[in-house]
């Protein structure tokens, strides 16, 4: 069945705004805690691997339903779900707030995670169905720029908030936009439809629970043993389990993830290249904010400014690549950005220590925040290049899967080498710990710009004799 869009006209910066503020909601909210951890240390008593959990929860959650949201999404209207997923992840920060238990606040957490499955990837998809294809590349720059913008200012708007209230109040905050949020969706965004289908319920218990049993293995490595029945069974379980689930969804008739969609070397490139950014960026973002905070003392406020130049950056960038991206391709937009990143986080990994002064570790966070602006836009353009309208959904939905299940990852990783190099959170325990940790995340960001390399060029080429109106098509044969 093909999509089905209203015809009422709304501006388009409506549009925008009704698809990019729940989206930015929920992006907000990966790393918006990270600021509070040592305050929920102190006041929950969380161990360290509560608090790898407390992230952890909501990103796993998030990647697990995401596909699921997007099927029903296709079924059921795409702006319905939307909605609905805005309303559970209202209710969710609001029990998040009340929790007075690490336990309490990880299972909110998985339930705000379940609502920014049904947010995210249809905010994309709802938002290239409302804007005109002139207008795409400008709307697709913007959206990234304020994904990228919600996922930097976490930090810092965690630590203001936390600093001037308290840690519970960075839930809060999300209660008035999501009340918001509803009417102006239902207002702004057409009701589109995609290909009816069955929900393949076995395919998300098989994908969820392999990438749970992996997180969980990698977790418990540490303090368990890795060959210990409990970490080697989470392991190898987690793979079979993923491994089962390829198999599910190759004889699937309506299969939760089309792997048809990987034959296409762009689709395929760019979604790897997307995961493993997550991996070494978010997961290097995780051990850095503590470091502030713990070993050089810094208020929660103070531990976001200082990342100012990191977190501001994406909000210039992201939506100029948008612009640029059709004239000088995707891929040396990408390759740039995630060698800039790299290049900040080698560098402050090497000038780290408990005494180093900030202008120090200012060129770091300034080619990191350069760095991840130039990826977001362009990625998610590299993703839906040659995807069929139905497939819009299932492909902007398998690319946040991926990046989210990059960011579980990532942390869980990189917290693994910092413990397992004998890191605490305790101002003399924390940096020999944690300069292994962030090279680790820096060592894939390179990896990633390498594969990069491989990604077709993406540069639109219009020929003299096309329409304006009508959409260029893109250059998929890459350069020698």
């Amino acid at each position: 069945m093909s999509e089905r869009t209203s015809t009422r006209r709304i501006p388009v910066w409506l549009a925008m705004v009704a698809a990019s503020l729940p989206m930015f909601m929920a992006t907000l909210d990966n790393l918006v805690v990270t600021s509070a951890l040592p305050v929920i240390h102190e006041e929950l008593g969380s161990t360290v691997e509560d608090l790898q959990w407390v992230t952890n929860a909501y990103t796993l959650s998030f990647a697990a339903l995401m596909l699921l949201a997007v099927s029903l999404g296709d079924r059921f209207g795409r702006r319905r779900l939307f909605v609905g997923g805005i309303v559970v992840f209202t209710v969710a920060s609001a029990l998040a707030a009340m929790s007075t238990s690490s336990g309490a606040l990880i299972a909110a957490r998985a339930l705000e995670g379940a609502g920014a499955a049904a947010v995210m990837p249809l905010s994309l998809t709802l938002l290239v169905g409302a804007v005109s294809v002139r207008l795409r590349p400008m709307a697709i720059g913007i959206w990234g720029g304020v994904s990228g913008l919600g996922v930097a200012l976490g930090p810092l708007i965690g630590g203001a908030v936390v600093e001037g209230w308290s840690w519970e109040s960075i839930f809060w905050l999300n209660v008035p936009i999501g009340i918001i949020a509803v009417p102006l969706a239902l207002y702004a965004l057409p009701n589109t439809f995609g290909l009816r289908v069955r929900a393949d319920i076995v395919g998300v218990l098989l994908a969820g629970l392999g990438v749970l049993g992996a997180v969980f293995g990698i977790v418990r490595g540490n303090d368990a043993g890795w060959s210990s029945f409990e970490v080697l069974g989470s392991l190898i379980g987690g793979g079979a389990l993923l491994a089962a689930f390829l198999i599910w969804e190759s004889r699937n008739p309506t299969p939760l993830l089309p792997l048809r969609l990987f034959r296409d070397r762009s689709f395929t490139l760019a979604n790897f290249v997307a995961m493993s950014f997550s991996f070494g960026s978010f997961g290097a973002v995780f051990i850095l904010i503590q470091f502030l905070q713990v070993v050089q003392g810094k208020t929660p406020l103070e531990a976001g400014v200082a990342t100012m130049p990191w977190t501001l950056a994406p909000m210039i960038v992201a939506p100029l690549t948008g612009l640029i991206a059709p004239r000088v391709g995707t891929r040396i937009l990408i390759v740039s950005g995630l060698a800039l990143l790299s290049a900040g986080l080698f560098e402050i990994a090497l000038t780290m220590s408990a005494d180093v002064g900030y202008l120090t570790l200012l060129p770091g966070f300034l080619l990191a925040g350069v760095g991840m602006g130039a990826v977001f836009a362009p990625i998610s353009t590299a993703v839906l290049t040659n995807m069929a309208p139905d497939d819009h959904a299932k492909a902007s939905g398998t690319n946040s899967t991926l990046r989210e299940i990059g960011v579980a990852l990532g942390i869980a990783v990189l917290t693994a080498v910092f413990t397992g190099a004998g890191g605490q959170l305790t101002p003399t325990g924390y940096v020999s710990a944690a300069v292994p940790a962030v090279v680790v995340g820096a060592s894939v960001l390179l990896g990633s710009a390498v594969l990069a390399a491989f990604l077709p060029s993406g540069i639109v080429r219009r020929n003299a004799d096309t329409p304006a109106d009508l959409p260029a098509v893109p250059d998929l044969v890459a350069a020698p």
